[in-house]
């Protein structure tokens, strides 16, 4: 992400980098704005927040020649006098923007900035830079080489991983309960603070609940109804605040891969709890639990894999899309990544020690569904110590290998 922020930085006048409270926009921002001179302005301050609002061009029009504006969903009133600033002097690098917030929906950005910045997604961390590994899985997939380093077999090890998730600060906590803590007080903040600048909420009370209600179907087929049931508000209202959640990067959803099978695919798309570790306090759960309820564990594991994979896929240059793929003869694979320009691969999870041959059913659909001449290989990722042919393109690999070193 460095690399990528320094050279859109040297041909773009403004650039943003959003992704959800706490996981690490702030410190590479400073990092790399301390190499370059600019100065840092947060407005999680209240005081600089009124400022902002009271005098936007003057506001703009006082800011050093470089600048980091820390938190700027928080002032949406900026973005017209940020353009006016940007039009008068185009020079790249001017505007360091971070976001907790989806501010592309911004109505005020989207009139304003568009044409003149480049948007960077910042996610938690993944495994692979916790483990201090370089990240080879995704382009050795895309290039049709089927050679992955892994670590083996992970056993009860798995659980924990799954429960730590990626944010930086609470990996730092040795303590499962004060982990535990730590994701209890960000839900509060990220609701209490972030939520209210993309519409009024009538009942913020009942969005921890539905959050939970998500997790709970994480790695399943999206099913608002379900998630409405419990409340006394309506389903479209649900929806509602069920966007909300999305719009600060807490869910997310996975719409369905378009073949020329057309009318026999589902079209209803999954949804996914885009940090595990989040998911896992949601649910009350504890890696003991995990290995006791496979079904659960399969879940969250599939929605680790999810997050992993698009957490690699902002480093890399390759313009990757992920889908999932389901027919109406219930053949499915988990996860479908198609790389612009032609390339197709499949990747489903089991959350097991052993694989069967039934397994790759999905798979093999996808691949008969796909050009072959663009098929990249089907992936099945199990808890196993080693990689196994299951036919042409084909294989089943430990889940270790997102982030193997050997």
């Amino acid at each position: 992400m460095q690399r990528c922020l320094e050279e859109v930085l040297d041909d773009t006048p403004v650039v943003v980098i959003h992704g959800p409270r706490q996981c690490g926009k702030t410190t590479i921002a400073k990092l790399i704005g301390e190499r370059r001179g600019y100065r840092y302005m947060s407005f999680d301050d209240v005081n600089l927040v009124a400022a902002a609002k009271a005098d936007p061009v003057g506001f703009v029009d006082r800011l050093e020649e470089h600048v980091i504006l820390d938190e700027v969903q928080h002032v949406p009133e900026l973005f017209s006098s940020i353009k006016q600033s940007v039009d008068n002097d185009r020079r790249p690098g001017r505007f360091l923007l971070t976001g907790s917030a989806n501010i592309l929906l911004l109505p005020k950005l989207a009139d304003s900035l568009a044409g003149r910045m480049e948007v960077l997604n910042l996610r938690p961390l993944a495994r692979c830079e916790i483990e201090n590994a370089a990240p080879s899985f995704l382009s050795r997939l895309m290039e049709g080489d089927h050679t992955f380093p892994h670590e083996g077999k992970l056993g009860r090890k798995l659980g924990d991983i799954l429960l730590d998730g990626g944010f930086p600060e609470p990996l730092q906590r040795h303590n499962r309960q004060r982990k535990r803590q730590w994701y209890r007080n960000y839900i509060s903040t990220m609701i209490q603070r972030d939520i209210r600048d993309f519409g009024k909420i009538h009942n913020l009370k009942v969005l921890p609940d539905i959050l939970r209600l998500v997790a709970g179907q994480s790695a399943q087929l999206l099913n608002m109804s379900r998630i409405a049931a419990p409340f006394q508000i309506s389903r479209p209202t649900t929806a509602s605040y069920f966007t909300l959640l999305t719009n600060i990067f807490l869910i997310d959803v996975l719409q369905p891969w378009q073949s020329n099978l057309g009318k026999r695919l589902i079209k209803t798309p999954k949804v996914h709890i885009a940090d595990t570790g989040l998911a896992g306090v949601l649910l009350g759960a504890t890696p003991e639990q995990l290995d006791a309820d496979r079904a659960m564990m399969g879940h969250l594991l599939e929605s680790f894999v999810h997050n992993e994979l698009r957490r690699q896929a902002t480093w890399g240059e390759a313009e990757l899309g992920f889908h999932h793929f389901r027919d109406k003869d219930q053949y499915e694979v988990d996860i479908v990544i198609e790389q612009h320009g032609g390339g197709i691969a499949g990747i489903e999870v089991k959350a097991a020690a052993t694989v069967v041959e039934k397994d790759f059913r999905g798979l093999i659909k996808l691949r008969s569904a796909t050009k072959r001449k663009t098929w990249r290989g089907g992936i099945l990722f199990y808890d196993g110590d080693r990689t196994l042919p299951f036919g042409p393109d084909l294989h089943a690999v430990p889940v270790s290998a997102l982030w193997g070193k050997k």
